[in-house]
């Protein structure tokens, strides 16, 4: 008699699919802001990857808010073999932490082409500004959104190398909960 491993207990696959269509989302908006600098200011090269950059940070933010909607209807299925307490509690903190950095990069980039008192398009539509024009405000925003910029890839990058040690380290489910189900059929 074989004896069939039990299957590892997932996220739903709403989940599971937004939490890569995110990471699709994230890479594509970092790579129009960092691949801009490759083409002179004022191209049309150049401002078609700001406006791109711009578009998809705020379908981010239409994503986080649908995910966060998902996770509220969806709980996350248990972590097998169970962590300690702190782990746990860890992790609650660091998936605060990026939602909340999935919500406040867009909006601050929103807020600072509104305070630049320039067009903030979305896909052929033209998002309303969110404050009037201020170039000391702008200012600040633009600091703020570049270092939270920078701080992303350090989230990211944390989180995914702590799904990778959980998975080829501990052993535990925690990256194949997230992983899509691959179903093989009997020979």
């Amino acid at each position: 008699m074989k004896v069939t491993p039990r299957p590892t207990a997932q996220y739903a696959p709403l989940t599971i699919g937004l939490h890569w269509l995110m990471l699709f989302l994230f890479v594509a908006v970092y790579a129009c802001i960092e691949l801009r600098v490759l083409f002179a200011k004022g191209t049309d090269a150049r401002e078609g990857l700001k406006a791109a950059h711009f578009m998809l940070g705020l379908l981010v933010l239409a994503m986080a808010g649908l995910r966060i909607a998902v996770r509220l209807r969806h709980h996350a299925p248990p972590i097998e073999p169970v962590p300690p307490r702190w782990q746990n509690r860890a992790a609650q903190g660091m998936h605060l932490l990026l939602y909340v950095w999935m919500l406040c990069m867009p909006l601050a980039g929103w807020l600072l082409l509104s305070a630049e008192g320039k067009p903030i398009p979305f896909f052929g539509l033209e998002m309303p500004a969110l404050m009037a024009k201020d170039k000391a405000t702008a200012s600040v925003i633009k600091e703020w959104h570049e270092f939270a910029g920078r701080a992303g890839y350090a989230l990211i990058g944390l989180h995914a190398l702590v799904a990778m040690l959980h998975h080829f380290v501990k052993h535990d489910n925690t990256l194949a909960r997230m992983l899509p189900r691959i179903t093989r059929s009997a020979t």
